[in-house]
């Protein structure tokens, strides 16, 4: 008999080997997998329930299903196989570099036989991407190239080849702060059963974790789900774009999906979310262009661009380190209360409550002070991975390695470092954070100036000769000549002095 064997970052009926309606159905919750870092205990429990209660769907519908609590994926095999011998497995490619020849050679060590089918949770094949690759001239890898294929070849926002409006994005409407009185619209609640209370029990009393437990309200069955995804379309696609790069001290969703980690595990497919809110965006007066096509890139753009350039630059994406940055993670980016920086600290604390936070407090707050502040990036990409509930390594690496920490320059062309101008622009953190974003030195001044300028002259070697920094470094020029440069580079040492004794 050829069995589906069901990971737990791919839980879909609609796609891969279920979809094919199997008369026996594998799970093996690993809790080795629990125990191989400090992970959030919401990702935990979201993995776990929601392997729990896809399985108890597939029984509901008289599907044999073997489910093995085990210590490791072999124990976990040796149990299935000396119940089940000869059975032919069936399992997804997993996005995850070099899985499955490891699950390959765990089912081949116990005589059993494992097919891997192609990995069916994303728009892009493989050899569709190689392809377009290889009739690329110059550059391997341009995220906007890529996008713009993409929505060509899916007819997605397009007409003719052409984009709808004219243009193939609308960043520059997609960068406006709310208003001071604005509130975003609630979220949906879910009813969970029993799996989510025993998982988050059983996690608490075995598993070293860090991160708040209780705050727990992400989606674990196809339900909730879809469920998740109609609550966004009615209620956040709207203001979406407009406010997809703003930070709100108040508010730590505003308009943005949260259905990374459905996306994630499986419990939603890509050509189902993009297609539902383009159908929204026809259907209503009040969706403008700019919100659906910043949602389609997120998905059609990024989201499959970082898939397919992790698979083909690793291994050596995981280790890469270009700039050679090799300090520690402070001490804050496991407790908010190390710093007074009302970013960061809120940011931390956002994860450490709920496992998430957007994709400019990713990009522009926690990775760009790990950056300034000179982290590895392995060291950051471990804390991504371990804290954050749609965090897998196919989508933390390039993020964190390659845009986050500049460690490669295999698709990124430049640091996406800034100074405390940039917070304060598109936040209203800096209003009541006692850091003064116009100032550089001196007690009071905002961390993110010193550390900025530390950072160009630090590394002014490697980037001065970058055509993307040209503007920036004659800005270093003018403090260099003003003679300012040592009192900044003085302050930017008092200020990992600081993080490092948690007096930030």
């Amino acid at each position: 008999m050829t069995a589906a064997w069901v990971l737990g970052d791919q839980l879909s009926r609609e796609r891969g080997p279920l979809a094919d309606d199997p008369d026996r159905v594998l799970f093996v919750e690993a809790s080795d997998f629990a125990r191989r870092r400090r992970y959030h205990p919401q990702k935990l429990t979201l993995v776990f329930a929601a392997m729990r209660n896809l399985a108890d769907d597939l029984r509901a519908d008289g599907v044999d299903v073997v489910y093995e609590r085990a210590d490791s994926f072999g124990d976990g095999l040796d149990a299935y196989f000396d119940a089940h011998p000869g059975d032919e497995l069936v399992v997804q490619r997993p996005a995850t570099h070099g899985a499955a020849d490891r699950l390959r050679e765990l089912v081949d060590a116990r005589g059993g036989s494992l097919r891997v089918a192609e990995n069916e949770q994303f728009l892009c094949s493989p050899a569709a991407f190689d392809e377009w690759v290889d009739d690329r001239d110059g550059d391997a890898y341009s995220h906007e190239a890529f996008y713009r294929w993409m929505r060509r070849e899916t007819g997605y926002l397009t007409t003719d080849g052409d984009p709808e409006g004219g243009a193939w994005n609308y960043d520059d409407q997609n960068r406006e702060t709310p208003p001071d009185d604005y509130e975003s619209p609630a979220l949906p609640d879910f009813e969970y059963g029993e799996h989510v209370p025993e998982v988050r029990e059983w996690v608490a009393e075995e598993v070293d974790t860090w991160g708040d437990s209780e705050g727990f309200g992400w989606p674990v069955t196809r339900e909730h789900a879809e469920r998740a995804l109609a609550d966004f379309l009615e209620n956040r696609l709207a203001d979406f774009g407009p406010y997809e790069d703003a930070m709100f001290a108040d508010d730590w969703h505003l308009d943005h999906s949260l259905l990374s980690a459905a996306l994630n595990v499986g419990l939603l497919g890509p050509r189902e979310v993009v297609e539902a809110a383009i159908s929204e965006y026809r259907e209503r007066d009040d969706v403008p262009l700019n919100s659906v096509e910043g949602f389609v890139r997120q998905i059609v753009g990024w989201r499959e661009f970082v898939r397919h350039v992790y698979r083909r630059e690793m291994p050596a994406l995981a280790d890469a380190n270009q700039l050679g940055q090799s300090r520690d993670l402070p001490p804050l980016y496991w407790d908010s209360d190390a710093t007074e920086m009302e970013c960061v600290g809120s940011a931390i604390e956002r994860v450490h409550d709920r496992g998430y936070t957007h994709h400019i407090e990713r990009l522009m707050v926690l990775s760009n002070f790990a950056l300034l502040y000179g982290a590895s990036p392995q060291a950051l990409n471990e804390w991504f991975y371990g804290g954050f509930v749609d965090a897998f390594h196919w989508v933390v690496t390039p993020n964190v390695v390659g845009m986050g920490s500049f460690g490669t320059a295999a698709f990124t062309t430049k640091p996406y470092a800034a100074s405390a101008n940039y917070v304060d622009r598109m936040s209203d953190f800096c209003a009541g954070c006692q850091y003064d974003p116009d100032s550089t030195t001196g007690a009071n001044a905002c961390p993110f100036n010193s550390l900025y300028w530390d950072f160009l002259t630090e590394h002014e070697d490697a980037l001065r000769a970058n055509h993307r920094m040209g503007l920036v470094y004659g800005h270093l020029d003018d403090k260099r000549d003003a003679g300012d440069l040592a009192a900044i580079r003085e302050r930017a040492d008092d200020v990992r002095s600081l993080a490092e004794s948690e007096d930030l």
